[in-house]
């Protein structure tokens, strides 16, 4: 990952009440078209503006995998931005996204037409995501749009996910333009829930508990 190399921005933000100033910080290295990585509900994630084709791709060089291939999340503040990007939600899952949004859940929609024209690519399924995270949720407020956001995993075979922003930063320097510091972050993902077929589906096991809502 040498081929990065400047400047990178380490930023402490409270958890609970962000610092305006470094959240707009960051807004404005989205709409410059950098990459972030920054806290979730459940781990730390890159993330960069839904628009930004050039940060799309470099977050899929970070990741090793084609953007036509990636199973990227768009992390919304509400779930009033769903029909923008997803089409066809049952109101038996929009009742259960609704029973647990905000929180660690990514739910599988059928990708509107909107999804393929971003990725430039034939998508026909998205990742929704509303963290329960109060950073994460100014950072989408402040921007406008969603989202585009990775799970930030670690090299090593042992710990899947780093949880240290100072180790994430000294890992990235150079190569992501900013590193929201808010804490310690979780090390297991979000629950992930296919909907694409008819009723909700886990498809992987985190930290969301959806027992006696599906």
């Amino acid at each position: 990952m040498g081929f990065f190399s400047f400047y990178t921005m380490l930023l402490d933000v409270h958890p609970d009440n962000p610092n305006p100033r470094n959240i707009a910080k960051a807004i404005e290295v989205l709409k410059k078209g950098g990459v972030i990585i920054y806290p979730t509900d459940t781990v730390y994630a890159f993330g960069c503006d839904i628009n930004s084709k050039n940060a799309v791709e470099k977050i899929c060089q970070l990741r090793g995998i084609k953007p036509d291939k990636a199973n990227f999340s768009f992390i919304c503040n509400d779930l009033s931005q769903l029909s923008e990007y997803a089409k066809q939600v049952s109101t038996p899952t929009f009742r259960v996204m609704k029973s647990v949004l905000p929180g660690p859940f990514t739910f599988i929609l059928n990708a509107s037409a909107l999804v393929p024209k971003l990725f430039k690519s034939k998508k026909k399924s998205v990742g929704i995501r509303v963290p329960d995270n109060a950073i994460a949720q100014s950072l989408v407020e402040q921007l406008g749009n969603p989202i585009m956001s990775a799970s930030l995993k670690d090299e090593d075979e042992v710990i899947e996910y780093t949880t240290d922003p100072v180790s994430i930063y000294e890992r990235y320097e150079g190569i992501v333009e900013l590193v929201l510091a808010g804490g310690y972050g979780n090390n297991a993902p979000s629950t992930v829930v296919d909907c694409t077929s008819g009723d909700p589906v886990v498809i992987r096991e985190g930290l969301g508990d959806l027992k006696g809502v599906i």
